[in-house]
C-alpha cells in the first residue's frame, strides 16, 4: 500500500492545473529538490560526449560523473521528498512544452530561446536570473544539465530526444517517482559496507564502498522481450574464462533454429551436446525440431567465442541470472543497452572482478586476473566475504545532492504497477465499509 505522504501527492495532482492556467512557478519556489547544487555538474552516469574506445576510459568517465550512489538507505525517502517537490510544481503549473519543430542555435537568438529559459529555469535546471536572452553558454550548460539528468548524452543541443524529455508532462514524472518508490519499499535488501547495484533503466551497475561509488560501468540488460528481473542476492564468487550452459530456451529456440538451418553450427560455436550425466551426446541424434522441451544440455567451451566472454560472476538466485562479461564488447558505446536475455553483461568487467576479490585476496588484482585469463584455463575463485548486489528498476530517483534523476520506462513496468496499486486500495477501501471483510483493512 502507497503511504500516506504519496496520497497527498496524488490529491495535490488531481487539481493541479496546466501550464497557463496558472502563474508559472517563481525562482524562489522552484523546490529544492529540483534545484542544482552549487557548481555541480551532472550527478549520474549518461553517455560520455565523446565516445570512448576503451573499457576502461568508458568506465573511468561515467565515474567521473559523480560518486553519488543511485541506491542506498537514504533512496526511499529521498524519492518521497521529490515526489512532495513535483507535486507542488504541478500545483503551480508544471512547465511549458516546448514546440517539436523548434530550432535552437547555440549563439543564435531564436523564437523560443525565452520559453526554453523558462522551462529550465522551473526544474531547476537554469537559475532564475537568466530568464532572457539567446543561446548562450549558460543556457548551453543547463541543457547539458538537463540531459544528464534525464540519461541523454550531455552535448548541450536540443535534440528531438532532448526536446521530448522536456515535454513529459510534471504529472508523468511524479507518477514515476511514485512507482520507484512503491518497488523500492517491496525490496528486502541488506545493505553493506561494500555492495553492487544495477539500476536497469539507466543501463548502469555502482559498485559502492563506504556510502561512495568507487566504480561505475556501462551494462547491457535485458530485451524488452526478455526483461532483467528485479532481484537481491549474494555475490559468491568470481569465474576466469567461464563455459556457457545455454539456458533450455535458448537451446529450444535459437539452437534448434539454428541448427535446422546449419547442422555444423555447434562445432563451429565451440558447443557440445550432453546428457543428463555431462556425458557427450552425437548432435546428429537429438531432435533439434523445437516442438519439445529439451532433453539435453548445450555447453559453450571456454575462449574467445564464448558468449560469457572471459569473467563470471556468480550471484544465486531463483532467476539463474548473472553478471558477465561479452565478446561483443562494441555494444557497450551504443546509448540503447537492452539487448540480452536477462543476464547483466559488464564493461570492464574485469575491474570490477578486481574490485570484488582484491578485498581479503589480494593477490588478486587486475594484473593477476589478466594473467590467469591469457593462461585460458577455467577457474573459479570463492569470495571469502559475500558482497551483496541489487538489481532495481528505478526510472526516478534522487541522489543526495538534492538531484533528481528520470529515466525512460523501458519495459513499462511504472503504469502497470500504479494501475495495480490503484486496485488494491480501490479494494482496501471497500473492504473497510463491508461487515465481512473489514478485518482486511486494518
Amino acid at each position: 500500500m502507497r503511504t500516506s505522504l504519496i496520497l497527498a501527492v496524488a490529491a495535490a495532482l488531481a487539481s493541479a492545473p496546466a501550464f497557463g492556467q496558472g502563474a508559472p512557478a517563481p525562482a524562489s519556489a522552484v523546490p529544492a529538490a529540483a534545484k542544482p547544487a552549487a557548481g555541480a555538474g551532472p550527478a549520474h552516469p549518461t553517455a560520455p560526449k565523446a565516445p570512448a574506445s576503451t573499457p576502461e576510459q568508458r568506465s573511468a568517465a561515467a565515474l567521473a560523473l559523480s560518486r553519488e550512489p543511485t541506491y542506498d538507505e537514504g533512496t526511499a525517502q529521498r524519492i518521497k521528498e521529490a515526489a512532495l517537490s513535483y507535486s507542488d510544481l504541478a500545483v503551480r503549473g508544471g512547465w511549458p512544452m516546448i514546440p517539436p519543430d523548434a530550432k535552437f542555435a547555440a549563439g543564435t537568438a531564436g523564437a523560443n530561446d525565452e520559453l526554453l529559459r523558462t522551462r529550465l529555469i522551473i526544474s531547476g535546471d537554469l537559475a532564475a536570473e537568466k530568464a532572457s536572452g539567446a543561446f548562450d553558454d549558460a543556457l548551453t550548460e543547463a541543457v547539458k544539465r538537463f540531459q544528464a539528468r534525464h540519461g541523454l548524452a550531455p552535448t548541450g543541443t536540443m535534440t528531438p530526444r532532448t526536446i521530448a524529455a522536456m515535454n513529459v508532462p510534471v504529472q508523468k514524472r511524479i507518477r514515476q517517482l511514485e512507482a520507484s518508490l512503491d518497488r523500492l519499499e517491496n525490496m528486502n535488501f541488506t545493505f553493506g559496507p561494500r555492495y553492487v547495484v544495477v539500476n536497469i533503466p539507466a543501463t548502469f551497475a555502482e559498485a559502492v564502498e563506504n556510502d561512495v561509488v568507487v566504480r561505475r560501468y556501462r551494462v547491457i540488460v535485458g530485451k524488452t522481450e526478455k526483461p532483467s528481473p528485479t532481484l537481491t542476492a549474494q555475490i559468491t564468487g568470481v569465474v576466469l574464462n567461464p563455459t556457457w550452459t545455454v539456458p533450455s530456451s535458448i537451446a529450444k529456440s535459437e539452437i534448434s533454429a539454428h541448427m535446422r538451418k546449419d547442422p555444423t553450427y555447434l562445432s563451429r560455436m565451440h558447443m557440445e551436446v550432453l546428457d543428463a550425466h555431462d556425458n557427450p551426446i552425437d548432435s546428429h541424434a537429438v531432435d533439434w525440431s523445437g516442438a519439445h522441451t529439451p532433453n539435453f544440455t548445450v555447453r559453450q567451451q571456454n575462449g574467445a567465442w564464448n558468449a560469457l566472454g572471459a569473467v563470471k560472476i556468480d550471484m544465486p538466485n531463483s532467476y539463474s541470472v548473472y553478471m558477465h562479461d561479452t565478446n561483443q564488447r562494441s555494444l557497450f558505446n551504443d546509448d540503447y543497452r537492452f539487448d540480452s536475455h536477462g543476464c547483466s553483461r559488464v564493461d570492464n568487467v574485469r575491474d570490477l572482478a578486481a574490485w570484488l576479490l582484491s578485498a581479503e585476496l589480494a593477490k588478486w588484482n587486475r594484473a593477476a586476473i589478466d594473467a590467469a585469463i591469457a593462461t585460458g584455463q577455467h577457474q573459479e575463485i570463492a569470495l571469502p566475504q559475500k558482497v551483496p548486489v541489487a538489481w532495481i528498476y528505478l526510472t526516478a530517483w534522487m541522489t543526495r545532492d538534492q538531484t533528481v534523476q528520470f529515466r525512460n520506462d523501458i519495459y513499462d513496468q511504472d503504469e502497470q504497477l500504479l494501475e495495480a496499486t490503484a486496485e488494491e486500495a480501490a479494494f482496501f477501501s471497500q473492504a473497510a465499509n463491508h461487515p465481512l471483510t473489514a478485518h482486511l483493512a486494518q
